[in-house]
């Protein structure tokens, strides 16, 4: 959990550091000056204040929305830079200051004489993750007229885009289970990834539906979905998709966004 923390703030902090640098982009383009907002008569007016140096106020009319949309956009960006900076202060003095050890690593930097007597009543990341995946488990049988692949892991599996998919889970480093049995509602379900989401120790599950231009398969993954809300298993939560047709390829940029935003 400790490393799921840490890999969380540093992957934050990368996307707060990529958004400071663009909106600081984006107002070095805007033009001087900012809006007021004066209400008169139940009505709002706006007007651009600072544009030049004498300051003078000019009231912008609403039939060139454009200027009052620019000043708003302006003002709108200030205000995300500022939050922006300070949870970027704030990351960073929290990764600085994030233990290298912590409760977890204990146990394993103990010497040999005293490990070998010390009862562990942490358990860390690797050795979570390491309990978890030699688990035995009954894998779906595939038959043999179904073409083959094999994954980086060497594992066989049903279609290239499950392929694919594996590949890139098993390239950032998340654990997963191929077709893993799962009993929903007192069916056996076999989730094509069954995965475990090292932030929070949570198994979560992803299926890719590669039928989609087919009419029942769509029928059956609709009752399929319907029964893993029943189980409190929701999408968006613990239960992920992609889809796919014979006109829409899987689309491995929404992979790349479930895995670095959902399954870590």
């Amino acid at each position: 959990m400790s490393y799921g923390l840490r890999n969380s703030l540093s992957e934050r902090y990368r996307v707060i550091s990529d958004l400071v640098k663009k909106t600081e982009e984006k107002l070095a383009r805007v033009p001087q000056g900012r809006l007021i907002i004066k209400h008169r008569n139940n009505s709002a007016y706006y007007y651009a204040y600072g544009e030049t140096k004498n300051r003078k106020e000019r009231l912008l009319s609403r039939k060139n929305p454009e200027e009052i949309e620019v000043l708003v956009q302006k003002s709108y960006l200030e205000m995300v830079l500022k939050a922006a900076r300070k949870e970027k202060s704030v990351l960073e003095n929290l990764i600085l200051k994030y233990p290298e050890t912590v409760a977890e690593d204990i146990y394993n930097i103990l010497p040999e004489e005293r490990r070998m007597f010390a009862k562990n009543i942490m358990i860390s990341d690797d050795a979570f993750v390491k309990r978890w995946v030699n688990q035995p488990y009954k894998k779906k049988p595939i038959s043999d007229d179904v073409p083959v692949y094999i994954t980086k892991k060497g594992e066989r599996v049903r279609s290239k885009s499950e392929m694919i998919i594996a590949n890139m889970l098993y390239d950032y480093g998340i654990p997963y289970k191929y077709e893993c049995p799962l009993l929903v509602g007192g069916e056996i379900f076999h989730p094509d990834f069954t995965i475990l989401r090292l932030s929070d120790r949570q198994i979560i599950y992803y299926e890719h539906c590669g039928k989609m231009g087919d009419p029942d398969y769509v029928e059956d993954m609709i009752d399929r979905s319907r029964k893993y809300a029943f189980e409190g298993i929701f999408q968006g939560d613990r239960l992920f998709y992609t889809f796919e047709s014979a006109k829409q390829p899987l689309d491995v940029r929404v992979v790349t966004e479930m895995i670095e935003n959902s399954f870590r």
